[in-house]
């Protein structure tokens, strides 16, 4: 596993490494690009934004493995992800309210704080001080995932007045440089933790002078912006009654709920499938995170005029990628009868997949959810999405070892048939729907059929 694990990671990395730069030499400059005012603006917000993912994303290989390191059982690790899971969802229902009362810069900061001591937990082998730790975290991810977005959004609009056409350059940008910063963070976790052998704690102690260097930045550079609250009760209402009144947003929100439960399972899962086995953790999560690259940067290929593929057709390639490779890990993990490699690719299929999905359903729901809507409609989707996860993860605390994995994987091929479902019941709804297609690059009004 240790050389197959390397010889994987250096291949991804070649192949995104190829297609950024034949992409990079066929496009041609944006306006947006050459604008001095505009460039600083983005500068400032990137050099707060990307420290914060770094250290996000520096946690994530040794997470399962430093629980483990302290000698708790898979029961006990499951619980304390499903507590983390449950803050997340908890947190995630009024974070946006909460950083429109606080303000978006001091948002920010306080997910520095937040996430500092939910790092300073892990030197702690006190189960009580872990669970809190996890609660945390997950108002850190709750105000990462809403904070700088907001600011940078009202600062974009409201203070520098540019174009609100430049601001999707902006976060397609972002979000390919955060495929970067994973797959650097990979490595480096990997370095700190077993190349120095300082010892799964240490990844997280390294993320708290980023967390503070970003906190501090977002101080000294960033102006302060609040906004209108609107009542959470009223956010969620309307976004039940648009949920409810369109089949499109339902069959949406199906198909998110139950692909992105899988994947939060596939988080727990992977480790103790591959750690036994010798796998450098820290590389195989930076693979994991080339593949998703890669298949981001297919996705835009695929988009893009030369084969103008629909992002209805990617989901679709995306789901049953993962029903394919969850297929492979019901027979690849069977007791006994274990086959590491195998499972790893299976891995490597579903961070592909993930590549597909989330542009592919980022697309669809700003075209078929009101923009007025999303938060509330966003609210109703993560709650089943999450309410999954914690119950497959349960269904695993009370499972034997070496059944039990087995049997989670077979669970979720199950739920992937089911989202595959939803998906062939969307793609019959859609198929006719002109406003879910990417704008044919001829400008021409008709374009061939979904």
């Amino acid at each position: 596993m240790l050389v197959t694990a390397y010889l994987v990671f250096v291949g991804l990395l070649a192949s995104c490494l190829g297609l950024e730069l034949s992409r990079c030499r066929a496009k041609p400059p944006g306006r947006a690009c050459s604008n001095p005012s505009f460039l600083q603006f983005q500068l400032d917000f990137y050099q707060v934004y990307f420290l914060a993912l770094a250290a996000d994303w520096l946690q994530a290989p040794y997470l399962y493995k430093l629980y483990q390191h302290y000698h708790f059982l898979e029961g006990q690790i499951a619980i304390l992800y499903v507590c983390g899971l449950a803050s997340t969802v908890l947190f995630g229902l009024v974070a946006s309210s909460l950083v429109d009362w606080l303000g978006r810069k001091k948002s920010c900061v306080l997910f520095s704080l937040t996430y500092s001591l939910c790092c300073l937990t892990k030197l702690s082998q006190d189960y009580f001080v872990l669970l809190v730790g996890r609660a945390l975290g997950g108002l850190s991810t709750a105000l990462l995932f809403s904070a700088f977005e907001a600011w940078y959004i009202h600062e974009h609009v409201e203070h520098h007045d540019f174009p609100a056409e430049w601001i999707p350059a902006t976060f397609a940008r972002a979000a390919f440089w955060n495929h970067v910063l994973a797959v650097a963070a990979g490595v480096a976790a990997e370095a700190v933790a077993s190349w120095m052998g300082l010892g799964p704690v240490a990844p997280f102690v390294a993320a708290i002078p980023l967390l503070a260097l970003a906190g501090s930045l977002a101080l000294r550079s960033w102006g302060e912006n609040y906004d209108r609250q609107r009542a959470f009760s009223r956010t969620c209402a309307g976004g039940l009654r648009c949920l409810l009144s369109d089949r499109r947003v339902l069959l949406l929100g199906t198909i998110q709920a139950l692909f992105e439960s899988v994947i939060f399972i596939f988080v727990f899962l992977w480790t103790p499938v591959l750690d036994p086995h010798g796998a450098p953790l820290g590389i195989v999560f930076s693979s994991f995170m080339a593949a998703s690259l890669l298949g981001s940067s297919l996705y835009r290929i695929a988009t893009s005029k030369r084969y103008h593929l629909q992002p209805m057709h990617l989901l679709s390639l995306a789901v049953l990628i993962v029903v394919f490779s969850l297929f492979m890990l019901t027979f690849s993990t069977s007791p006994g009868q274990e086959s590491p490699v195998e499972s790893f690719i299976a891995f490597l299929l579903i961070e592909l997949a993930c590549g597909l999905y989330f542009p592919s359903m980022s697309f669809l729901r700003r075209k078929v959810i009101p923009e007025t809507e999303q938060a509330g409609v966003l609210n109703w989707f993560r709650v089943p999405l999450h309410l999954l996860a914690c119950l497959g993860l349960l269904v695993l605390h009370d499972s034997d070892r070496k059944t039990g994995t087995r049997n989670m994987f077979s669970i979720c091929s199950a739920v992937m048939v089911m989202a595959l479902l939803a998906v062939v019941g969307l793609f019959t709804v859609v198929r006719h729907d002109a406003e879910l297609r990417v704008p044919s690059p001829s400008g021409e009004p008709y374009a061939p059929e979904l």
